[in-house]
């Protein structure tokens, strides 16, 4: 299921996604509230994203009208999913909340699958079946459904959604836009989008320490969302979809270094499943990846 043209598009992905899987982290670091936190994210990262489009001679233009529509529904599914997320993960816990927000991986592998028409091959099946088992050994020692965590619960799977739209949006766009371009256009449109709401909700929006705040935005914006929307015009939704469920795993190991949270034998078992998930989805796949290809 590779693509011999960009043959590290994958390697795009995975890395795109372990750079985000440190977000939670630096969002309860960085001394703003939740959605400010989401502001700042996208509003920081805008000259070096635009610095970058100069480097690699992709100019930053509005595309035509069409197009920018489509740039915009991204910039909405993005803001709305960075709001969700970020108010979600102080309202439950942070298992439950890694777990539900992480649904967008299944989504858009769906979604891959459903452009195909076609159900998946039994590797593919299997590959779903690992990385769903995966996710869930990972995040069962801290997951629990209750009352109390309701709320954060609902918006972390909104956020969830929300980020399956973009991605859809994203790969839609990546036919006629370089991922530069697109990045930065759906950035900004995103940043304006969320200026108003931590204002509104009474948000701490000015940093005491710019430190934390700015490592988001290198690490989710520049680093983490630059490389996955490069590869994601690559690469089918179906491995897309598999590499944003190593974020768990990451998420365990960050807790270990971080706060010296142990790693049982089943969060092991669990990130070896995902890996084998990995592993089975970059297996030779011709039909299905010609059709997850193909623009709509």
């Amino acid at each position: 299921m590779g693509d011999n043209r960009h043959p590290f598009a994958f390697a795009a992905v995975m890395v795109g996604s372990c750079a985000l899987a440190f977000g939670p982290w630096l969002v309860r670091l960085s001394g703003v509230g939740p959605v400010a936190a989401g502001f700042w994210r996208l509003a920081l990262a805008l000259p070096f994203l635009f610095a970058f489009a100069a480097m690699t001679r992709q100019p930053v233009h509005l595309p035509r009208r069409k197009l920018t529509f489509l740039v915009a529904v991204a910039a909405f599914f993005f803001a709305a999913d960075l709001a969700a997320w970020h108010i979600g993960i102080r309202l439950t816990k942070l298992g439950n909340a890694t777990l539900f927000g992480n649904l967008s991986g299944f989504a858009f592998a769906a979604w891959g699958l459903w452009i195909a028409r076609r159900l998946p091959s039994r590797t593919q099946g299997l590959a779903l079946g690992l990385a769903a088992t995966g996710a869930i050994l990972l995040m069962g020692s801290s997951f629990e459904l209750s009352p109390r965590n309701f709320a954060g619960d609902l918006l972390a799977l909104l956020a969830g959604l929300l980020y399956a739209g973009y991605l859809i949006a994203v790969q839609q766009s990546r036919g006629s836009l370089k991922p530069m371009p697109l990045l930065f256009l759906s950035s900004a449109l995103g940043a304006l989008m969320l200026l108003p709401v931590p204002f509104a909700l009474g948000e701490q929006v000015i940093p005491i320490d710019w430190t934390y705040v700015l490592l988001l935005a290198l690490g989710s914006q520049v680093l983490g969302q630059g490389l996955l929307v490069y590869g994601i015009g690559h690469v089918p939704p179906l491995a897309v979809g598999l590499a944003l469920l190593t974020q768990p795993a990451i998420s365990a190991l960050i807790g270990w270094m971080a706060y010296g949270e142990t790693l049982s034998p089943i969060d092991w078992i669990g990130a070896l499943a995902i890996g084998a998930a990995l592993v089975l989805v970059r297996l030779p796949e011709r039909g299905l990846r010609e059709a997850a290809l193909q623009p709509s």
